[in-house]
């Protein structure tokens, strides 16, 4: 690696360095598009999400995330009625091969929270608690 900064070249960067922006937007498109799958009626809200992707070094790069859509841009998220924060290694994962149980595990262990307008957050649980009840019988 010293031979490729000292002769110009950039090194190589592990299989775990960091996201492009694109990527990380398309990560996020698959994992909404996954749990409305999973979650029809994720389909039929209306609704802006703040999501907060945690990385080593205090570098948490803000999404704004608009569903049905979804519609996917790196802003503030302002207008947000939900805030969904997971450390970054965690979402990559539960993002690629993540299943709605894989979600829930990951917020009842602490590796997401989610804040916002209590009556949003209440009825989101709700909609997952159905759903999973569902999928049981």
């Amino acid at each position: 690696m010293l031979t490729s900064l000292l002769d110009g070249r950039r090194p190589a960067l592990p299989q775990s360095a960091a996201v492009s922006a694109t990527e990380t937007k398309a990560l996020i498109i698959r994992a909404v598009e996954r749990l409305q799958e999973e979650v029809p009626a994720f389909g039929q809200v209306k609704l802006v999400v703040k999501l907060e992707l945690r990385a080593r070094g205090g570098d948490a790069p803000i999404w704004r995330v608009e569903v049905p859509g979804p519609k996917v841009d790196r802003d503030p998220a302002a207008d947000s009625r939900l805030e969904v924060s997971v450390a970054r290694s965690h979402f990559n994962e539960l993002a690629q091969d993540g299943q709605v149980r894989n979600w829930v595990d990951a917020y009842e262990h602490g590796h997401v929270t989610v804040s916002g307008d209590p009556g949003v957050v209440k009825l989101l649980g709700n909609v997952i608690q159905r759903q999973q009840a569902r999928v049981r019988t």
